[in-house]
């Protein structure tokens, strides 16, 4: 049998000392390096990530892609696995990882991530299962996107490994529209650098649309009323992105 590969773990973060440590800690039966980024926390997270072993870097956040294209510069093992702070692998994954990398037959390796929303599993209206790129050779890979949205690409082949990985997702409502207000900002921001303008018809419409597509398409009913929840508030999330790129439009035109 081969000899295992060294693994780097790589990491973005700001204010995040409630979940660091479980996505850290799952993680450390199978990396030899952790990378964390921090975007200038004003509680503990960077003290925990450090008392866990990571090597941390404070960078101001410009971007979700450079932030995490600043990470991966850090890496150095061939290979690099990413997760945001509220993601933790199962050992099952972490088996499966193991056993791959014996004998890797790809460049990238997509995981599967299931969610978690407001305390429990979310089995439909597309949190089910979304297969992810996050097991990368370090040199054949890089961060591709804008201001939110990042992808991560590897040249050459990439495989899917069955075990998953867990988002914590949202605990709490207020949790929920905490990241709702700087995402919805920084995707009206991209709209907006693109030159993309706002159109009332397009709003009205894509609006019921984003709702029927979770709650009645993609069967978030069976989730009961977290699938209503989460249904309605991805509706709301595409009226407030909207909403915020017409107020650019506005601002530049006085």
């Amino acid at each position: 049998m081969n000899k295992m590969p060294r693994i780097s773990l790589f990491i973005i973060t700001k204010n995040e000392e409630k979940k660091i440590a479980q996505c850290i800690l799952s993680a450390r039966p199978l990396v030899n390096e952790i990378i964390v980024v921090d975007s200038l926390s004003t509680d503990h997270t960077v003290q925990v990530c450090k008392d866990l072993g990571a090597l941390v870097f404070s960078r101001p956040f410009d971007s979700f892609t450079k932030q995490k294209n600043f990470a991966l510069s850090k890496v150095t093992c061939p290979w690099a696995l990413s997760l945001d702070a509220d993601e933790t692998l199962t050992p099952e994954l972490v088996d499966e990882i193991k056993q791959e990398l014996q004998n890797p037959t790809a460049n990238g390796y997509e995981l599967g991530r299931i969610n978690d929303f407001l305390g429990k599993r979310m089995l439909h209206g597309g949190l089910k299962k979304e297969y992810i790129l996050r097991l990368v050779r370090t040199e054949k890979s890089t961060f591709q996107g804008g201001l939110v949205h990042e992808k991560l690409t590897v040249q050459g082949t990439a495989k899917r490994l069955k075990a998953p990985f867990v988002h914590y997702s949202y605990d709490d409502v207020e949790t929920y529209f905490e990241k709702f207000n700087k995402y919805t900002t920084l995707a009206a921001r991209t709209l907006f650098e693109k030159g993309k303008r706002f159109c009332l018809l397009q709003v009205l419409l894509t609006i019921p649309f984003e709702f029927a597509r979770r709650y009645i398409l993609k069967l978030g009913f069976l989730d009961g009323i977290r699938g209503l929840i989460w249904a309605s508030f991805s509706a709301f999330y595409v009226f407030v992105k909207y909403i915020k790129l017409w107020y650019l439009w506005q601002q530049k035109r006085f």
